[in-house]
């Protein structure tokens, strides 16, 4: 399969053929390197690193996400509990955001990608439009999962209560950065294009 690309030294517009792993193509008039090869995008890679995401989401949500001891007092806090507490405690704001970023739009980023998986193993010529515009959310809610910013707010906790308790992250924590971070590499494997099978 060739490809036409346009070399971004000298502007050369040429045909470059698929090339093997590991190699790039060179410009046939000043020699600057074109393109490398790189992995293919396929469904699969997306469905396995989907699924992968959707088994860690059972524990991110599960087991707590906080280990806090306080004056001898033992209490450990998941999500969901941590949601609940906002809510009761008057906060609405704020607890409905967490809920929406941890809870809520990571699940559906997950069934998202596994609807356009499934559609795009069909050959579905169904609703191209509708899927194209549901990619395009999906990548554009993956810019605001900001795992650095949660770690740094639980970093926070930690400095500020540091006189009064002690706050440990709980084992959630690392299945949450997992789901975070599988989600963002399946929609990478992904190719949109697919979207548009072509007809024979």
């Amino acid at each position: 399969m060739t490809s036409v690309v346009a070399c971004r030294v000298c502007g050369q517009v040429q045909r470059v053929g698929e090339l093997p792993p590991g190699a790039a193509g060179e410009c046939c008039r000043c020699g600057a390197r074109l393109q490398a090869s790189v992995a293919p995008r396929s469904p699969r890679a997306t469905a396995a690193l989907s699924l992968a995401a959707l088994i860690l989401y059972v524990p991110a949500n599960a087991l707590p996400i906080l280990v806090m001891d306080m004056h001898g007092a033992h209490s450990e806090s998941t999500i969901w509990e941590g949601c609940r507490d906002l809510f009761q405690d008057g906060q609405w704001l704020v607890a409905a955001i967490v809920f929406l970023a941890s809870l809520l739009i990571p699940l559906l980023k997950l069934i998202g990608l596994f609807f356009l998986v499934v559609t795009t193993e069909r050959r579905s010529t169904s609703w191209q439009f509708e899927r194209a515009r549901i990619f395009r959310i999906i990548s554009a809610v993956g810019s605001w999962a900001m795992l650095d910013v949660f770690l740094m707010s639980v970093l926070v906790a930690l400095v500020k209560l540091e006189q009064l308790a002690t706050i440990r992250p709980g084992p959630a924590l690392p299945a949450f950065a997992g789901v975070v971070t599988l989600t963002i590499l399946a929609c990478a494997r992904f190719d949109p294009a697919l979207i548009w099978p072509r007809r024979d």
